[in-house]
């Protein structure tokens, strides 16, 4: 597959997306998410030699760069299967997430290391981040495909996620309804493989304001949050966050950590998820398709 390398130029007094104003950066936008392989299709009796479009997997490391003391300290923080593409949205939104960064300003810079296209992104952390710290509480090795790896026990997993804010934000019904339809318009890869997760920031009136595609939902989302910190546009007051799969427990914790309201899925959500999202007071939409949806928690956000 090929890829694009697009430069993208922040001047210094534009209010624009990117870590450090004033700097360089180079993105790298995938052409397409997909590979094409020939394979042999059988249907019934019918056999055929056809081209298959199947959703593109790759490895991405990710590295930090930190203060420790009066050093500055690279090590990587995660290895994880992702579909190239916002690469940097990645790093960064695992990084907001996980409770790493809390603000654009924690960045001082992210960039793609290595020949381009690159699976290797490094990550510069403001100098007051104790990045230290928090990588032994986490206690280990770090997956954005597992939001839990390497707590230590049940309590510890949910205890750095703030209560979502008070607040008067609220939708309606059939705005619901309308979330997988106006999704579909936006998952061009999953319409080319159907092996791509999406993740979409909606507002109240049901616009779309943006969407990530990913082989891995958690990838999905934390490209979507990661768009949002890079743009200085978290926590996500009044906005909901929609996306294809079902609702497990680390999307409820990723959510979460960006401030949003309302978590909507197309599928089912899970026992802790669903436990989660009442004690943060977070609206939690599950099986929202075909007409219908459950209200696992939150309910007085939606009106009928």
């Amino acid at each position: 597959m090929t890829r694009k390398t697009v430069d993208l130029i922040y001047p210094k007094n534009a209010n624009l997306p990117g870590i450090r104003l004033g700097m360089k950066m180079r993105s790298i936008e995938a052409s397409g998410m997909t590979r094409a392989f020939s394979i042999r299709r059988v249907s019934g009796r019918n056999v055929e030699r056809v081209m298959d479009h199947v959703a593109e997997e790759e490895p991405l490391a990710i590295l930090v760069k930190h203060w420790q003391k009066d050093a500055c300290v690279t090590e990587s923080l995660a290895v994880t299967m992702r579909t190239p593409g916002h690469d940097l949205e990645l790093a960064a939104g695992l990084l907001f997430s996980e409770g790493v960064i809390q603000q654009r300003d924690d960045l001082m810079d992210v960039r793609l290391l290595g020949s381009h296209p690159s699976n290797e992104v490094l990550v510069e952390l403001a100098q007051g981040i104790d990045f230290a710290a928090w990588r032994l509480a986490r206690n280990g090795f770090v997956s954005s495909s597992c939001g839990v790896c390497g707590k230590r026990t049940r309590e510890s997993v949910r205890q750095d996620m703030p209560p979502v804010e008070a607040d008067q934000f609220h939708v309606t019904a059939s705005m619901i309804h309308h979330l997988p339809a106006a999704l579909r318009e936006h998952q061009k890869g999953f319409a080319e493989t159907g092996g791509l997760h999406a993740a979409a920031l909606v507002t109240n009136c049901g616009e779309i304001e943006a969407v990530f595609e990913d082989i891995g939902r958690h990838n999905a989302l934390d490209k979507l949050i990661g768009w949002a910190a890079l743009n200085a546009r978290t926590p996500l007051r009044e906005r909901i966050l929609f996306l294809s799969s079902r609702g497990s427990f680390e999307l409820v914790q990723k959510a979460a950590m960006a401030g949003a309201p309302i978590l909507a899925t197309v599928g089912g959500p899970s026992s802790l998820a669903i436990e989660t999202a009442r004690q943060l007071q977070m609206t939690m939409v599950g099986f929202v398709r075909d007409e219908r949806f459950n209200v696992y928690s939150g309910e007085w956000r939606i009106s009928d």
